[in-house]
This record gives structure tokens, sequence and C-alpha cells, in this order.
């Protein structure tokens, strides 16, 4: 089958887990024997590439600046991008060109925000199926993350927020043959706010691969805190920060692993505990050695995080993971099984599992174990199976 992904990033550019799954993926599907094309914004000089076996297309979209770069922009450019990111007919034409070239059974696009909602149109146009992976919350939100400009859950959206979305919704209607998403949050989420009601869903968790690692034995003479990801407001690692330094064990230490526009904050939020330590972007055998060395894992998010990587990363390493009670977290972390979880932004409740944790060698050994057995349902190979499925069904 030949199989074309859509996606806005594709590594080495990195925002979040979007784009490393859909690398991941494109690449699995070469070895399932499929034909892959990618197409994506520019990460080099080329137009064309062909990486591990799938075949990369790297449109440059007329709009303001690249969607890589859309963190660090002003608040004046960013309204005006979005405005302009709604429909390009440049993009649309783009791709269009190279679905014809190429000729694909089947389209899948992830994350769409600087290709615009016009890259939804070609695949309609020539008839091949289309596939939606919903990773956040793009069609319903400017932001992404469904929160205000205090950073916190957004419930009354501004007049222009509602004509924004509302403009999204008519453009993304009758394009999308199935919708899949991570989390069934995520999808009723979509599904709540009026947007693919007739369109069939299937939730379909990510995929890790189960690499036989190098046998390693985690140590609990000392407890070792991780988190990893993007160092955004949403993110909550200032929560985290918060209760772990109302902890007064000395025996802790926390690894932040990860970069964004709070990295400053953050680390201010840190000086004068020799415990806390930063490191930046780590990907491959440095990333999976901290998740080794770890005792347990945070993910504190105060937004409605869809289906975190980094929880599937940290099971694989048999590291339990403590997350907060909102959006598609829960849909991961069986409480008492493989992690525990507690309420988003509230920094008493984490620092008091913390510190029970912390205290209790033989609670985190039973978790490790809720760990491998977790991660056993998400393995890449069943991520990828499922995938054809729904390929299979579209393409009959």
């Amino acid at each position: 089958m030949k199989i074309c992904l859509i996606s806005n990033l594709y590594p080495p550019n990195v925002l979040g887990g979007a784009e490393v799954s859909v690398k991941k993926v494109s690449e699995e599907l070469v070895k399932k024997g499929h034909e892959v094309i990618v197409i994506t914004t520019p990460f080099s000089e080329n137009d064309v590439e062909i990486i591990n076996g799938v075949k990369i297309y790297q449109v440059k979209p007329l709009n303001l600046y690249e969607i890589y770069h859309h963190p660090n922009q002003s608040m004046l450019l960013k309204p005006l991008w979005h405005i302009i990111d709604l429909w390009n007919p440049y993009d649309e034409r783009i791709i269009k060109n190279i679905l014809k070239t190429e000729n694909p059974d089947i389209v899948h696009i992830h994350n769409f925000k600087g290709l615009s909602l016009s890259s939804f149109a070609p695949a309609k146009s020539l008839k091949i199926p289309l596939v939606f992976t919903a990773h956040d919350y793009s069609l319903i939100c400017m932001m992404v993350n469904l929160l205000n400009s205090s950073g916190e859950i957004c419930k009354n959206p501004s007049a222009l927020c509602k004509i924004y979305n509302q403009i999204q919704k008519h453009l993304a209607k009758n394009k999308v043959d199935l919708l899949i998403s991570p989390s069934q949050f995520v999808i009723n989420k979509l599904k709540s706010n009026g947007l693919f009601k007739d369109v069939k869903s299937k939730k379909i968790p990510l995929g890790i691969e189960l690499k036989d690692n190098e046998k390693f034995e985690k140590d609990y003479s000392q407890t070792n805190i991780l988190y990893v990801g993007n160092l955004g407001e949403h993110k909550g690692v200032h929560i985290l920060l918060k209760a772990f330094r109302k902890i007064e064990n000395m025996n802790i230490r926390l690894d932040i692993v990860g970069k964004g526009l709070c990295s400053e904050k953050l680390k201010s939020m840190s000086e004068n505990d020799n415990r806390i330590k930063f490191h930046d972007f780590l990907e491959g055998k440095e990333l999976i050695k901290m998740y080794q060395q770890a005792n347990l894992t945070v993910v504190p998010s105060i937004w409605y995080d869809n289906s975190p990587m980094v929880i599937y990363e940290s099971f694989s390493c048999r590291t339990p993971v403590i997350g907060s009670k909102i959006g598609g977290i829960p849909e991961l972390i069986e409480d008492g099984f493989n992690g525990y979880l507690f309420e988003a932004g509230n920094v008493n409740e984490l620092q008091k599992l913390l510190e029970n944790l912390i205290d209790s060698p033989e609670t985190l050994k039973k978790l490790e174990q809720g760990t491998y057995e977790s991660v056993q349902r998400y393995t890449m190979d069943k991520h990828i199976k499922q995938l054809e499925t729904e390929y299979q069904k579209l393409t009959k």
C-alpha cells in the first residue's frame, strides 16, 4: 500500500510528541513493506529527501513565518499568522500536485497547523480516502491547548475565538473519512464541539518500540524523580517544582528534561536547591538512560493533555508515572497499578504522593510490575496493525 502522511513538523524539527510519533510510524510502515511519503514543512535545504526509506517532501508555506518558530513570535503576529493559516491556497496547490504525482492509496493527516486546513482538501478532490489523527485541539482552539491567556482552562471563549472556530468547523466539514486519536477524551471533545459528528472514529493508542535494552536494576538508595517534555506553562512543571521543594527529604533528586518558553522562569524557581537539575532536549539512548535511572516520572499537565508519549516511554523502562487527572492521562495511568493520579494543579496532593512513594520502595517495585504489564498493550507492532486494518477498510 502507498501511504501519504501529512505532518506540520518532522524530526529534527520537534515541538511535541506528535512529530516524533509520525517519524516512528512512517519508518515502521516502511519496514512492513509499505511505500511511505511524508509532506511536511522544511527541516533542511532539500525539497525532497529519502530518510530511512521514507520519501519526504518539504513544503515551504506562504505565511509570516514557519510553524517551528511559532512559539517565539509576538502576540501581534500570531493572530495574523492564524488567519493566513486558516486556508492557504498555495499550500493546497503544492500538496495537490504532490498527491497527483505520487497517487497514494490513502492520505493520513496529523498536526496540520502551518500547512493550513487547505491540506485537507486535495485528498477529497482526488477521491483519496482521508484519515485525520487529532493530537490536540487545533480545530476548536486557536491556542491549541484550550487554555486562556491566564493559563487556565478556557470556559468562555472570546468572540474572536468563536468566529475562528466556526470558520474552521465549516472548512473541515465533509473532508475526513476516519477520525483517530490516541485518547477517547479528545475524540469526545471534538465531537461535543460539533466536529466530525457523522464521521467514524477510532481510538488507537500510540505505539512504543520495546527494545531489548541492557539489563538494569533500579536503585532505591536515592529516589530519582523525572520530568520529560516541553517547558511551557500548560505542562505544569511549576506545579511539580512547588511540590518538590516543599519536601524536606534531601535524599531525592529531580531531573527536568526539555526546553520551552518557561525555561528561565522555572530555573529561577529552582535556585538554591541542588537536588534539582535541568537538562536540555535529550533523545535516543541518553533519554532511555534517564527513564531507567528514574524511580518515578511525573506528568503534571494543567491542560487537557491527549496521550503523552512520555507515559508510554516511562512504562517501557518500568518507571511508574504520577500524572494529572486531566484529559486522556487517566486512560493510561491506573491508580495503584502503574502509577497514581492527582488533581491537576494541586500542589499539596502531588507533594503527599511523592512523599509516600519516597519512603516506600516496595510500593515502587509493585508499580514497576504494573508498568511492564501495561506497556504490552501499547507496542508499536499493535499500533501499526490497527492502522493497517483501518487503511484496508477505507481502500476496499
